[in-house]
């Protein structure tokens, strides 16, 4: 899946607009979409082969829009051919489940340990555009970082306890439903704590 994530990290550039955001977001889910229909009408494994497709044409549209690839849209690339690979040359769809939870994890750990070393990842990203406190960038970073681990932990009792179906469903609208909702949370509360100049700038 394609995240935000790091949600806020990577959709704010210059003139930040939610509109701009949410449009951005919703590029970013594409292959999602194309992996829940290929799901519908196939199976698990030609979605899978479907997934790395479609995210490999994700990266290639968001660099010919915008002309620039986040790293995390790397990172992300390559899990999803890594553990789809994985999924279709052993025929088993526990790897595809993992690689979720396996992303989620990565998000939050290295937007951890980058507060804890007092290099915020999302400020260092969002530092210039979004003009906040320190206080405001930790609890933020923090904020995300239990998004994330609480999202890897449920996606491990979804996928493996409950049936396949159940699990993409939950991959395709919950998690992403969750992800724009907390994405426009995010916004809207560095957007309350911005200085009154740049909050108008803004507008």
């Amino acid at each position: 899946m394609m995240l935000l994530p790091l949600c806020c990290t990577c959709y704010t550039q210059a003139h930040v607009s939610l509109t701009r955001l949410i449009m951005k977001q919703l590029l970013d889910f594409l292959p999602l979409v194309i992996f829940f229909a290929v799901y519908k009408f196939f199976d698990i494994y030609i979605a899978s082969g479907a997934l790395i497709a479609a995210t490999a044409l994700q990266l290639i549209v968001t660099y010919a829009l915008y002309k620039k690839l986040e790293k995390m849209h790397l990172i992300t690339f390559a899990m999803v051919t890594v553990f789809g690979t994985l999924t279709l040359v052993f025929h088993d769809d526990s790897f595809i489940k993992w690689k979720v939870t396996i992303i989620y994890s990565l998000f939050a750990i290295a937007l951890g340990v980058s507060q804890l070393l007092n290099k915020s990842i999302l400020k260092s990203m969002l530092g210039k555009e979004m003009q906040v406190e320190d206080k405001i960038w930790a609890r933020v970073t923090w904020y995300w970082v239990v998004f994330f681990a609480s999202c890897g932990l449920v996606n491990i009792y979804v996928a493996f306890s409950l049936p396949l179906e159940t699990w993409v469903n939950f991959k395709v609208f919950g998690l992403t439903a969750l992800t724009l909702i907390n994405t426009v949370l995010t916004v809207f509360y560095l957007y309350k704590h911005l200085p009154e100049d740049q909050r108008k700038e803004l507008k």
